[in-house]
């Protein structure tokens, strides 16, 4: 079972200048505190919410799985 990619999910967020508040009304949570929790994985993304997420996004469902942990990590090593 693949996992999503919580820190790309935050990152494109964050590049299309989406506030939390923004993403929460577009999946229908009550506040911007719900969200954040689904953002950092303490509630998990439901397969429904998905196609919404990808659309507000702006890109496709399978980008939220298709980054390559072992590069990042590669990457992060490099850095330290």
């Amino acid at each position: 079972m693949q996992t999503l990619n919580l820190f790309y999910i935050k990152n494109r967020r964050k590049e299309l200048g989406i506030t939390l508040q923004e993403m929460a009304d577009e999946l229908g949570f009550k506040n911007s505190s719900t969200y954040l929790k689904y953002e950092t994985g303490a509630y998990s993304f439901k397969a429904d919410q998905l196609p919404v997420l990808a659309d507000a996004l702006n890109c496709n469902i399978s980008d939220f799985f298709n980054q390559n942990v072992s590069k990042i990590a590669i990457n992060k090593k490099e850095v330290i």
